[in-house]
């Protein structure tokens, strides 16, 4: 069965060449990742607002502005439709406005992965695709690995050695086929290059393949849709890759073009941790592109990226809408982990809580304005992180009291 999928092409953002998305594309000839276009002039007469409303709450309701042709190609396990929770107690400490957490540790796979899964995954079917392989901090992988299971294809994983071992044994339970790496990221990715041509896996890195960042952007669609149609003053997203942010503001431009939005654009706000910050240390400089952070380390370790392929993209969203780029130390991320824990009953990923650290500072220094709403997105459920916090109980003798 068709779907209304207004999908025309695939275009490289930096030398404009368009190929057909009825193939199997990965880059641009130049090197560029490629960005999914739509007839969205077509979207605009067959669905609106008020016909979403009343579609399941999973990502699929935006099935117009999605790239999968046929629906028995979608794969979903229940993802997206996230809440938008109010942080009331941490806004009036901060004298925010508004502040809202969209809290990604409800998802499938417990962290907003699988909505790149969900998507790519089911395209990847659609062309026909038989195994799919990825370089992966530990959360991607996961998600890869689980809606692969789901579509019977093989999915081909390497991870750094200090990965989450959670995201490891979740990856493995689910029939993937995972290795090791003794270093980062860069350096699985670099052996990931190495052996795809070997065994002919597809490569869905981070924007190696187009369409990834499609299931990330629903967040942006939700975003609004949550707030009545209506755009925050910032969003604030933790920063490695950048496929979120990136999909996060291609959907505020999408959604202006069907005129579901206003012209206004929120402020995005790219956090990063100290110990890995190429994306601010290229917004200090205005630069268009990042340089390559040496020695990165930081326990929101899937914001540990020490070049991103899709850089230029983030700091052009960044730039775009007025929005910066802020680094925060660890002690902030932890210090802003237990603040969400004790004053507002929610235990984030720290890659969330770095996002409270940016947004504090950024209060501070009165860039965020008192009367603002602000988003803060919390990409995962900090359960999947069980030695971010240690402890030291104290014992209670069975025969005694408290």
């Amino acid at each position: 069965m068709n779907i209304p999928s207004c999908i025309t092409a695939l275009v490289c953002p930096k030398c404009e060449q368009s190929y057909d998305h009825r193939e199997i594309r990965h880059l641009c000839r130049c090197g560029s990742p490629l960005l999914v276009h739509y007839d969205l002039e077509r979207a605009a007469r067959i669905v609106d607002t008020g016909t979403i409303k009343n579609r399941p709450a999973t990502l699929w309701r935006y099935q117009e502005v999605l790239p999968v042709l046929d629906d028995r190609n979608i794969l979903s396990l229940g993802e997206g439709c996230t809440p938008l929770t109010p942080l009331s107690t941490i806004a009036k400490k901060y004298a925010f406005g508004k502040l809202y957490m969209k809290d990604e540790g409800v998802i499938p796979t417990g962290t907003f992965k699988a909505r790149g899964a969900a998507v790519g995954v089911s395209k990847a079917k659609e062309l026909g695709v038989r195994d799919v392989a990825m370089p992966t901090n530990g959360n991607a992988g996961a998600a890869w690995a689980a809606y692969a299971a789901r579509a019977g294809i093989a999915a081909h994983i390497l991870m750094p050695e200090d990965a989450p071992r959670i995201t490891r044994n979740e990856s493995v339970a689910a029939g993937a086929q995972v290795h090791l790496v003794r270093g980062l990221i860069s350096d699985c990715g670099k052996i990931l290059a190495r052996s795809i041509p070997i065994h002919d896996w597809y490569d869905v890195s981070t924007l190696k393949e187009p369409y990834r960042i499609e299931g990330k952007k629903t967040m942006g669609y939700e975003i609004a849709e949550q707030l009545g149609w209506q755009v925050p003053d910032v969003i604030a997203y933790p920063t490695g890759g950048g496929v979120g942010i990136i999909g996060i503001y291609k959907a505020l431009k999408e959604m202006r073009r069907l005129g579901w939005i206003g012209d206004k654009l929120p402020r995005l706000v790219a956090v990063q941790a100290e110990g890995c910050a190429p994306i601010v240390e290229a917004y200090r400089k205005k630069a268009k592109e990042s340089e390559a952070f040496p020695h990165s380390q930081t326990i929101a370790f899937g914001i540990n990226v020490p070049k991103a392929l899709g850089d230029f993209l983030v700091l052009e969203a960044v730039y775009q809408t007025e929005g910066c780029a802020v680094a925060v130390s660890e002690k902030e991320i932890i210090e802003a982990l237990l603040e969400l824990a004790s004053l507002e009953g929610t235990f984030v990923c720290p890659e969330g809580a770095a996002v409270l650290g940016g947004l504090k500072k950024l209060r501070d220094a009165d860039w965020i304005k008192a009367g603002e709403t602000v988003v803060l997105l919390n990409t995962g459920a900090g359960i999947k992180y069980p030695d971010t916090l240690q402890y030291n109980l104290p014992y209670c003798p069975v025969d005694g009291t408290v």
